[in-house]
């Protein structure tokens, strides 16, 4: 159980590092209809406190078919259960099987830590098999492209993106954000075998930014849009004037960054 005496009082917030496979699953929120990796990590951790509710927040909504390897979340838990960040990690495990969800890492953290809202920046990659033949063991973890794809054209498009600006060309229809002012930091892209890795990262992402961007800089690559296009894209502010939305498939939350990490001390054994 945490030291901490207000915890004591109004219950324990623990962190956790989280890897899924997005595949079966309806994203993150929970849903009305459907599975989802929200509703799986609350029931095991219900698990633990004999049925009462354990309510969680992420740093990253993701979409439905979306994958994770390190989506950060907090649970809180009543005052009066024991806990460790092993016991913890290993028992939501426990619990999870045999769902492709599983607890890396889980820490204590302060009452007013929030995985959302202390979070500062969001980090993703898309993974783009290109070659001619379709994916057997990566399927559903790649985007199939099969016509050869010029890196350099694409990373020379994405150049335009990089810095803040306003993304309404790259966000979603249903997307909720209050405007669609967004910072990019980075956004890499190399060639890896049969690969194409794109990389980036920012503060915060709208929704279907990182697809919408991907499916841009892909017809660059296919030779169907020069790289200046993807500038006049964004320029235009409305998302008819940018290319269409990537498959979910390739597309993982690889990591969230805070001012200071949770899971650094004290470390999960």
């Amino acid at each position: 159980m945490t030291d901490d005496p207000a915890n004591q009082k109004t219950g324990q917030r623990w962190a956790v590092r989280i890897e899924f496979n997005g595949q079966p699953y309806r994203g993150w929120q929970r849903q009305e209809n459907g599975l989802t990796v929200q509703q799986l990590v609350e029931e095991a951790a219900a698990r633990l406190t004999r049925g009462r509710p354990v309510p969680s927040i992420t740093a990253g909504r993701t979409d439905a078919g979306v994958h994770a390897s390190g989506l950060v979340a907090h649970l809180d838990f009543p005052a009066d259960v024991r806990l460790t960040a092993h016991t913890l990690r290993e028992a939501l495990n426990y619990h999870l099987k045999p769902h492709p969800v599983a607890i890396l890492q889980a820490a204590s953290v302060p009452a007013d830590w929030n995985a959302r809202f202390s979070a500062i920046w969001r980090r993703y990659r898309y993974v783009i098999l290109n070659r001619p033949a379709r994916p057997a063991l990566a399927e559903g973890q790649v985007w199939h492209v099969r016509h050869e794809m010029d890196v350099a054209a694409m990373q020379e498009g994405a150049r335009h993106l990089l810095g803040r600006h306003d993304f309404t060309s790259f966000r979603a229809a249903a997307c909720q954000a209050r405007h669609a002012l967004r910072t990019l930091d980075e956004l890499q892209i190399r060639r890896q075998g049969e690969r194409i890795l794109i990389e980036t990262q920012a503060r915060s992402f709208l929704h279907h930014q990182v697809r919408n961007m991907v499916g841009t800089l892909a017809l660059v690559g296919l030779g169907r849009w020069t790289p200046a296009q993807v500038g006049t894209a964004l320029a235009a502010r409305d998302r008819r004037a940018a290319g269409p939305t990537a498959p979910a498939d390739g597309l993982c939350l690889v990591g969230v960054g805070y001012p200071r990490d949770p899971f650094e001390v004290p470390a999960v054994s």
